[in-house]
């Protein structure tokens, strides 16, 4: 199997562990873990820990409904985690949270609202996903009760507007998160695609490379 290079990191490992440990409050157990996903060896890929792909489904990250797919009449403006669960070379099906950067953000809006640099195609009905790791330095972003209509990262405040393609509207982060293209099945909300763009931390190339392989596994 491939091994993967993640992109050199803005600052150092032990400088970014302390900011890590810093913000571990703000971000929470599992945001802390996404966090220094940036800075840990390179893996070897397996079931759990691919990209999702089409025909994936979304399943509740967390809360009682936990490993449950996720209902699109549940949804609201507010973020909804959701891991994809895929299927294993024998037909069973796999939650792919071994990759904490495989963490995803739901949300459903008036379908009025949502505008480019959305990729209207993969919305239905108001619903969109995105990454739910910042682009900065790989913490886990969160609703932004200051400002309900975007996004924040508690690391480095930086700011997103999901109804606009989580375009960048303040702080650091480099780029928006990407999108998964999603449509509704069945009441639940199914990957038609993978992330328009890298993980946090990933070069294009080893992105394209991971796509590649995740369609082997």
């Amino acid at each position: 199997m491939t091994k993967y290079r993640r992109a050199d990191p803005e600052i150092s490992r032990r400088k970014f562990i302390n900011v890590a440990l810093g913000t571990a409050g703000a971000v929470g157990g599992l945001g802390l873990v996404t966090a220094l996903a940036g800075v840990r060896p390179p893996n070897r890929i397996t079931a759990g820990k691919v990209p999702a792909i089409e025909g994936d489904i979304l399943v509740y990250a967390e809360g009682a409904q936990s490993g449950q797919p996720l209902k699109a009449s549940d949804l609201t403006d507010k973020i909804t985690r959701a891991w994809p669960q895929g299927k294993d070379k024998d037909g069973k099906p796999v939650i792919k949270k071994d990759e904490p950067n495989n963490l995803l953000i739901v949300f459903k809006f008036p379908p009025a609202e949502i505008v480019a640099p959305t990729d209207l195609k993969g919305v239905q009905d108001g619903v969109v996903a995105y990454s739910g790791i910042c682009q900065h330095l790989g913490c886990q972003v969160g609703d932004n009760p200051s400002k309900p209509e975007t996004i924040l990262c508690p690391c480095h405040s930086g700011a997103y507007d999901p109804r606009a393609g989580c375009k960048v509207i303040g702080g650091p982060p480099p780029k928006p998160l990407p999108q998964l293209p999603i449509k509704l099945d069945a009441g639940g909300v199914m990957a038609t695609g993978s992330l328009n763009g890298p993980y946090y931390g990933l070069t294009e190339s080893d992105w394209k490379s991971l796509l590649e392989e995740a369609k082997t596994i």
